[in-house]
């Protein structure tokens, strides 16, 4: 997108919302991704198609799959014949897994190709025992995520590789080749210790020494597997921390960025001490992690997308584009990354009140800020694409006391409850809309002016669609009737004399218009098919 069209966009639209942004070329595509491992990996075949239809319906371009090295190694190693078997093939051979392991992955790929979407794999631990060092005494607790081995590891992603490779035969339904996946993650939340740990040892940040190796072995297995062309992403952070320092503190993104790539708050390399106690030399033999893009995960968690942590290392979507510039400063600097490389929002949501009163918002509430989070992706110039993070509410963990912060401890940020019932959210995803005062007044009616920006997901994006703004009068005298139009994909000037600019596929964008008096504003989309007319949310104007 170039300077022009962000500047109006700016000016009219996000006034109210304080969003820094820059100028930056077009992008044609935001692509749309969602995830939900729940219904999408472990329920039954059902289940998870009912899921991917009901994606395909909102305009889901992409799944994103937490894809488990102890999922699919579970077992492998746990009798004297398995283990035999599993030392004779080796642990990069599909086949040396449990062959019933992979059904979850395998039919998922299957059955999302037949209905066009594509799969993007996140290859994650824990992993199995073996694939750990074994945690000390005092770090019981962090065992099952304790120290992976790079080694094991990239022998793990190369079985992963060659299984989704398009060439490998399923030997569970069929024995037809399985389809390939081109989309790739190495490791999810490397600085939570969830995931990871220790994230902090001996007062050294432990957790990004871990992944810029298991990182670089896992991009290693991908290419040796054929998939040197795919999209493969670094990253996966989550997007906030603490202050404490020990095996189990969250490290913040920044911090954990400048600590993998041994740089400073600049982006220029350490040196001497400093560098020594990061383990930095291994940049002297690596010079570069190559990767397509960064995925990251910039929940605002019970804020909205607007208001920025505290903490200037956390990254959130209120300050996403300090992530795309800090990278820009390292890759200028050292080259240890890619410049100009884009970001993927990987994960985005909000929890819902109700079901959960500690952590929830509004439902309304939910539909407005997933929309302003996709307004700031969408004016976003280096975000190529934005993750809904659930479909469904995922249900309470019913070990804890019923209605319990623990209780409520699972994420409840899906556009269905638990029960099935829609949320205000399902229509904000299918059809975004936002609307915003101008501040300015149409002098031939003296009424006050708006701008509205939306999208229609669940169409073509390449196809130019035109919808209907209608209005309806807040003392009820009438119906809904339409008052102007706006169209997809349409190219749009700040001024006469300015460079058009084309608006990003799929969306539309009124720069301007009036209502004829206070009342109700909606968008309205018709099709020739069931359910024929498809109605955005209402905003209410003066």
């Amino acid at each position: 997108m170039t300077r022009p069209l962000r500047r109006v966009l700016v000016a009219v639209m996000l006034s109210s919302l304080l969003i820094p942004v820059a100028a930056a070329e077009a992008k044609p595509n935001l692509f749309s991704v969602m995830m939900d491992d729940d219904v999408l990996v472990y329920r039954d075949d059902t289940t998870r198609d009912r899921a991917l239809q009901r994606m395909q319906s909102l305009g889901v371009d992409v799944v994103r799959v937490t894809l488990l090295w102890s999922v699919v190694a579970d077992e492998a190693r746990d009798t004297k014949a398995k283990d035999r078997r599993f030392k004779q093939l080796k642990a990069s051979n599909p086949k040396a897994y449990p062959k019933l392991n992979w059904d979850r992955y395998d039919r998922l790929v299957r059955a999302a190709q037949r209905l066009g979407i594509r799969v993007y794999f996140n290859i994650t631990g824990p992993g199995p025992k073996w694939g750990h060092a074994k945690a000390p005494a005092s770090q019981k607790r962090n065992a099952a995520t304790w120290k992976p081995k790079p080694s094991e590891f990239y022998k793990f992603v190369q079985a992963v590789g060659k299984r989704y490779s398009g060439q490998f035969k399923d030997e569970n339904d069929g024995r037809f080749a399985l389809p390939r996946v081109s989309m790739w993650s190495i490791w999810n939340e490397p600085n939570q210790a969830g995931w990871l740990s220790p994230q902090w040892e001996d007062g050294k940040p432990s957790s990004a020494i871990q992944y810029r190796k298991l990182y670089d072995y896992g991009y290693r297995g991908l290419v040796s597997t054929g998939h040197a062309s795919d999209a493969i992403m670094i990253g996966e952070t989550a997007p906030l921390g603490v202050d404490r320092k020990d095996a189990r503190s969250p490290m913040r993104p920044k911090e954990f960025i400048r600590s993998m790539y041994c740089v400073d708050d600049t982006g220029a390399p350490l040196g001497g001490d400093a560098a020594a106690a990061l383990g930095c030399s291994w940049w002297d033999r690596k010079k570069t992690l190559p990767a397509t893009w960064w995925a990251h995960h910039p929940y605002t968690k019970n804020v909205g997308p607007t208001v920025k942590d505290k903490s200037p290392d956390s990254l959130t979507m209120a300050n996403i584009e300090d992530l795309p510039n800090f990278l820009d400063a390292i890759g200028q600097k050292t080259g240890r990354v890619k410049t100009g490389i884009d970001i993927l929002s990987a994960e985005f949501g909000f929890e819902t009140n109700p079901p959960d009163k500690y952590s929830g918002v509004p439902m309304e509430t939910q539909a407005t800020w997933i929309n302003q989070g996709e307004l700031q992706a969408f004016l976003s110039p280096r975000i190529i694409g934005q993750t809904q993070f659930l479909l469904y509410d995922v249900g309470p963990r019913t070990k804890n006391s019923a209605g319990s912060k623990a209780y409520w401890s699972t994420y409840q940020s899906g556009l269905f409850t638990r029960g099935d019932q829609a949320k205000p959210a399902l229509t904000a995803y299918r059809q975004p809309l936002l609307v915003f005062p101008t501040g300015q007044v149409d002098p031939a009616t003296n009424r006050p002016t708006y701008t509205l920006w939306g999208a229609l997901r669940f169409r073509p994006e390449a196809v130019e669609d035109v919808v209907s703004v209608d209005w309806k009068p807040a003392d009820g005298s009438a119906d809904w009737a339409p008052i102007t139009e706006a169209k997809t994909n349409q190219t749009f000037q700040a001024s006469p004399t300015s460079e058009p600019v084309k608006v990003v596929e799929g969306y539309f964008y009124l720069p301007t218009f009036t209502t004829p008096g206070p009342g109700k504003v909606r968008v309205r989309f018709s099709v020739p098919q069931p359910p024929y007319v498809y109605t955005s949310r209402e905003f209410d104007l003066q």
